[in-house]
Protein backbone atom coordinates (compact mmCIF):
# COMPACT_ATOMS: atom_id res chain seq x y z
CA UNK A 1 0.00 0.00 0.00
CA UNK A 2 1.35 3.54 -0.63
CA UNK A 3 2.57 5.32 2.14
CA UNK A 4 0.58 8.68 0.41
CA UNK A 5 -0.21 10.01 -2.79
CA UNK A 6 -1.14 13.54 -4.41
CA UNK A 7 -4.57 15.09 -5.10
CA UNK A 8 -6.92 17.81 -6.60
CA UNK A 9 -6.61 20.50 -3.88
CA UNK A 10 -10.66 21.00 -4.48
CA UNK A 11 -13.15 21.35 -6.81
CA UNK A 12 -12.78 23.91 -9.47
CA UNK A 13 -12.99 25.32 -12.87
CA UNK A 14 -10.15 26.67 -15.39
CA UNK A 15 -11.39 28.10 -18.48
CA UNK A 16 -9.13 28.79 -21.87
CA UNK A 17 -9.99 29.64 -25.26
CA UNK A 18 -7.53 28.16 -28.52
CA UNK A 19 -8.19 29.49 -31.90
CA UNK A 20 -11.90 30.57 -30.85
CA UNK A 21 -12.85 27.15 -29.37
CA UNK A 22 -13.63 27.59 -25.46
CA UNK A 23 -12.14 24.73 -23.14
CA UNK A 24 -13.39 24.44 -19.72
CA UNK A 25 -11.60 21.81 -17.55
CA UNK A 26 -13.71 20.99 -14.11
CA UNK A 27 -11.55 19.11 -11.80
CA UNK A 28 -12.34 17.54 -8.64
CA UNK A 29 -10.84 14.99 -5.98
CA UNK A 30 -12.63 11.69 -6.18
CA UNK A 31 -12.55 8.91 -4.10
CA UNK A 32 -14.05 6.35 -6.33
CA UNK A 33 -14.53 5.34 -9.57
CA UNK A 34 -18.77 5.82 -8.77
CA UNK A 35 -17.71 9.43 -7.45
CA UNK A 36 -15.51 10.44 -10.42
CA UNK A 37 -18.65 8.72 -12.68
CA UNK A 38 -21.03 10.81 -11.04
CA UNK A 39 -18.99 14.15 -11.39
CA UNK A 40 -18.98 13.38 -15.05
CA UNK A 41 -22.30 13.22 -15.27
CA UNK A 42 -22.86 16.17 -13.62
CA UNK A 43 -20.46 18.16 -15.50
CA UNK A 44 -22.39 17.06 -18.56
CA UNK A 45 -25.69 18.16 -16.94
CA UNK A 46 -24.44 21.52 -16.82
CA UNK A 47 -23.13 21.81 -19.89
CA UNK A 48 -25.68 19.83 -22.10
CA UNK A 49 -24.79 22.41 -25.10
CA UNK A 50 -20.97 21.50 -25.18
CA UNK A 51 -19.61 20.10 -28.21
CA UNK A 52 -17.88 17.90 -26.07
CA UNK A 53 -17.32 16.55 -22.52
CA UNK A 54 -14.27 14.63 -22.52
CA UNK A 55 -13.32 13.26 -19.28
CA UNK A 56 -9.92 11.28 -17.45
CA UNK A 57 -9.64 10.49 -14.06
CA UNK A 58 -7.45 8.13 -11.65
CA UNK A 59 -8.28 6.16 -8.72
CA UNK A 60 -6.12 4.11 -5.94
CA UNK A 61 -3.17 5.75 -4.35
CA UNK A 62 -1.24 3.24 -7.15
CA UNK A 63 -3.33 4.64 -9.81
CA UNK A 64 -4.90 0.98 -10.21
CA UNK A 65 -8.60 3.00 -11.62
CA UNK A 66 -7.37 4.57 -15.05
CA UNK A 67 -10.33 5.93 -17.79
CA UNK A 68 -10.48 8.30 -20.32
CA UNK A 69 -13.08 9.07 -22.94
CA UNK A 70 -12.48 11.42 -26.38
CA UNK A 71 -16.76 11.89 -26.49
CA UNK A 72 -16.63 12.12 -30.30
CA UNK A 73 -12.88 13.56 -30.74
CA UNK A 74 -10.63 11.78 -32.87
CA UNK A 75 -9.78 8.48 -31.24
CA UNK A 76 -6.45 9.64 -28.27
CA UNK A 77 -6.53 13.31 -29.25
CA UNK A 78 -8.39 14.21 -25.97
CA UNK A 79 -9.25 11.60 -23.01
CA UNK A 80 -5.48 10.37 -23.28
CA UNK A 81 -3.95 13.60 -22.94
CA UNK A 82 -5.93 14.72 -19.64
CA UNK A 83 -5.18 11.19 -18.18
CA UNK A 84 -1.32 11.29 -19.53
CA UNK A 85 -1.30 14.57 -17.57
CA UNK A 86 -3.18 13.99 -14.21
CA UNK A 87 -0.54 10.92 -13.84
CA UNK A 88 2.26 12.81 -14.85
CA UNK A 89 1.42 15.21 -12.28
CA UNK A 90 1.28 12.09 -9.88
CA UNK A 91 -2.40 13.24 -9.16
CA UNK A 92 -4.47 10.86 -7.68
CA UNK A 93 -8.23 10.11 -6.65
CA UNK A 94 -9.35 13.08 -9.06
CA UNK A 95 -11.08 13.02 -12.38
CA UNK A 96 -10.94 15.92 -14.64
CA UNK A 97 -13.47 16.96 -17.30
CA UNK A 98 -13.01 18.95 -20.20
CA UNK A 99 -15.80 20.53 -22.01
CA UNK A 100 -15.14 21.71 -25.65
CA UNK A 101 -17.48 24.90 -27.41
CA UNK A 102 -16.29 24.84 -30.86
CA UNK A 103 -15.47 27.98 -32.15
CA UNK A 104 -15.17 26.99 -35.92
CA UNK A 105 -11.24 26.33 -36.02
CA UNK A 106 -10.01 22.85 -36.68
CA UNK A 107 -6.97 22.32 -34.48
CA UNK A 108 -5.99 18.95 -35.85
CA UNK A 109 -4.51 16.12 -33.80
CA UNK A 110 -1.38 17.86 -32.34
CA UNK A 111 -3.43 20.81 -31.51
CA UNK A 112 -6.26 18.99 -29.51
CA UNK A 113 -3.74 16.89 -27.46
CA UNK A 114 -2.05 19.93 -26.12
CA UNK A 115 -4.94 21.87 -25.95
CA UNK A 116 -6.71 18.84 -23.69
CA UNK A 117 -3.68 17.69 -21.74
CA UNK A 118 -3.25 21.79 -21.60
CA UNK A 119 -6.41 22.66 -20.18
CA UNK A 120 -5.68 19.81 -17.40
CA UNK A 121 -2.58 21.40 -16.94
CA UNK A 122 -3.32 24.59 -15.85
CA UNK A 123 -6.62 23.71 -13.66
CA UNK A 124 -3.84 22.02 -11.92
CA UNK A 125 -1.56 24.73 -11.17
CA UNK A 126 -4.55 27.56 -10.44
CA UNK A 127 -6.20 24.63 -8.13
CA UNK A 128 -3.44 23.41 -6.78
CA UNK A 129 -2.68 19.61 -5.15
CA UNK A 130 -2.37 18.70 -1.93
CA UNK A 131 -0.69 15.32 -0.77
CA UNK A 132 -2.29 12.95 1.85
CA UNK A 133 -0.23 10.51 3.99
CA UNK A 134 -1.23 6.96 4.86
CA UNK A 135 -2.31 6.70 8.93
CA UNK A 136 -2.77 4.35 11.08
CA UNK A 137 -6.08 5.14 13.40
CA UNK A 138 -5.86 3.72 17.16
CA UNK A 139 -8.30 4.06 19.87
CA UNK A 140 -6.70 5.48 23.36
CA UNK A 141 -8.87 4.67 26.18
CA UNK A 142 -8.67 6.58 29.42
CA UNK A 143 -10.26 7.10 32.60
CA UNK A 144 -11.87 10.27 33.19
CA UNK A 145 -9.44 11.73 35.37
CA UNK A 146 -7.04 11.28 33.04
CA UNK A 147 -8.49 12.01 29.96
CA UNK A 148 -7.97 16.07 29.29
CA UNK A 149 -4.46 15.88 30.33
CA UNK A 150 -3.79 12.96 28.17
CA UNK A 151 -5.58 14.86 25.53
CA UNK A 152 -3.43 18.51 25.80
CA UNK A 153 -0.18 15.93 25.70
CA UNK A 154 -1.00 14.84 22.47
CA UNK A 155 -1.99 17.55 20.97
CA UNK A 156 0.71 19.55 22.05
CA UNK A 157 3.17 16.55 21.29
CA UNK A 158 2.05 17.20 17.30
CA UNK A 159 -0.46 13.94 17.11
CA UNK A 160 -3.46 14.46 15.00
CA UNK A 161 -6.27 13.51 17.58
CA UNK A 162 -9.70 12.29 14.69
CA UNK A 163 -11.95 12.18 17.76
CA UNK A 164 -12.74 12.60 21.61
CA UNK A 165 -15.79 9.82 22.94
CA UNK A 166 -17.40 10.23 26.40
CA UNK A 167 -18.95 7.73 27.51
CA UNK A 168 -17.78 5.39 31.06
CA UNK A 169 -14.52 6.13 30.31
CA UNK A 170 -12.99 7.97 27.22
CA UNK A 171 -11.99 7.07 24.02
CA UNK A 172 -9.83 9.20 22.25
CA UNK A 173 -9.18 8.27 18.22
CA UNK A 174 -5.50 9.32 16.76
CA UNK A 175 -4.06 9.16 13.58
CA UNK A 176 -0.52 7.91 13.62
CA UNK A 177 2.40 7.32 10.35
CA UNK A 178 2.55 3.62 10.86
CA UNK A 179 6.35 3.45 11.96
CA UNK A 180 5.22 5.77 14.54
CA UNK A 181 2.78 3.61 16.32
CA UNK A 182 5.43 1.17 18.40
CA UNK A 183 6.62 4.73 19.74
CA UNK A 184 3.31 5.69 20.25
CA UNK A 185 2.69 2.72 22.51
CA UNK A 186 5.98 2.83 24.59
CA UNK A 187 5.32 6.88 25.00
CA UNK A 188 1.58 6.40 26.10
CA UNK A 189 2.51 3.85 28.66
CA UNK A 190 4.71 6.12 30.21
CA UNK A 191 2.77 9.18 29.99
CA UNK A 192 -0.70 7.15 31.36
CA UNK A 193 1.26 4.67 34.10
CA UNK A 194 0.03 2.53 31.77
CA UNK A 195 -3.39 2.94 33.10
CA UNK A 196 -4.53 3.48 29.05
CA UNK A 197 -5.75 0.99 26.69
CA UNK A 198 -4.51 0.88 23.09
CA UNK A 199 -6.47 -0.45 20.11
CA UNK A 200 -5.07 -0.47 16.98
CA UNK A 201 -7.51 0.33 13.91
CA UNK A 202 -7.97 0.34 10.37
CA UNK A 203 -5.76 2.70 8.07
CA UNK A 204 -6.94 5.79 6.50
CA UNK A 205 -5.24 8.89 4.29
CA UNK A 206 -5.11 12.30 6.02
CA UNK A 207 -3.04 15.62 5.15
CA UNK A 208 0.77 14.72 5.17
Amino acid sequence: MQEQYRTVAREGVHETEISRSRFICSLAPAASEQEAQSFVARIRRQHPAATHNCFAYVVGADAGVQKASDDGEPGGTAGVPMLQMLLRREVRYAVAVVTRYYGGVKLGAGGLIRAYGGAVGEALDELGTVVRQRYRLVTVTVDHQRAGKLENELRASGRAVREVRYTDAVAIEVALPDADVETFRGWLADTTAGDAVLELGSEAYGDA
